[in-house]
């Protein structure tokens, strides 16, 4: 069987472009933790480093000996991120990056359930001393029906592609739900120029009222 692809598989949901538009979200189930604060921190790196230690325990488990039902090779799904605040702006795309709330998470293929995570969990901690590990649990999420473009640049200028979003939503009579939005990192920062760094950016959405 050939190696599954979410890049080609997925396109509905990974491969949006600088023009908004409408996605429905089934669930799906995420290794996940949560934070605040300034995302240039260490605490921040430490969160990350943990879910992709549990990630590559998932996807490298057969050569571990570790016996996963269901198992099928796959590409390891992106890093996303929820981001909402502690305290409100002062002033509108003005913020403190330490009042930053944040919710980490990547995707898992369909064979993991909450069993199959705890294994995982259970296997990577007896290999790896992250402190991180004992935060990270596995949770399944539905967003349902958002709203999502792609942005390409660094995160400072992704006020933009929000701005696209809310024009998308006052044009069809939409409203954003609540306040937080999410982010998929399809670029590593540590590779790309950040001006050539691609970032899905999502947001809830319902019918006829006007965006936040």
């Amino acid at each position: 069987m050939p190696k599954y692809e979410w890049k080609k598989s997925e396109k509905q949901w990974y491969a949006p472009t600088s023009v908004p538009q409408e996605v429905v979200l089934p669930s799906f189930g995420f290794f996940v933790i949560d934070g605040k604060g300034d995302p240039n921190g260490p605490e921040f790196a430490e969160c990350v480093g943990a879910l992709y230690a549990l990630t590559y325990g998932v996807r490298m488990s057969a050569k571990a000996g570790l016996v996963l039902a269901g198992f099928f090779e796959y590409t390891v799904y992106p890093l996303e991120g929820l981001w909402d605040l502690s305290a409100p702006p002062k002033a509108l795309g003005a913020f403190n990056k330490s009042d930053l709330v944040y919710r980490v998470m990547i995707r898992q293929p369909d064979f993991v359930d909450e069993a199959v995570a705890a294994l995982v969990i259970e296997a990577v901690k007896k290999k790896k001393s992250l402190s991180a590990l004992d935060r990270v649990h596995f949770e399944r999420m539905e967003e349902g029906r958002c709203l999502q473009v792609l942005h390409t640049g660094p995160y400072d200028t992704e006020p933009a592609s929000f701005a696209k979003m809310q024009d998308f939503c006052r044009k069809y009579s939409l409203a954003k739900i609540g306040h937080r939005h999410r982010e998929i990192y399809l670029s590593d920062p540590s590779k790309a120029a950040p001006e050539t760094m691609k970032t899905i950016l999502r947001i809830p959405v319902r019918d006829h009222f006007a965006c936040d």
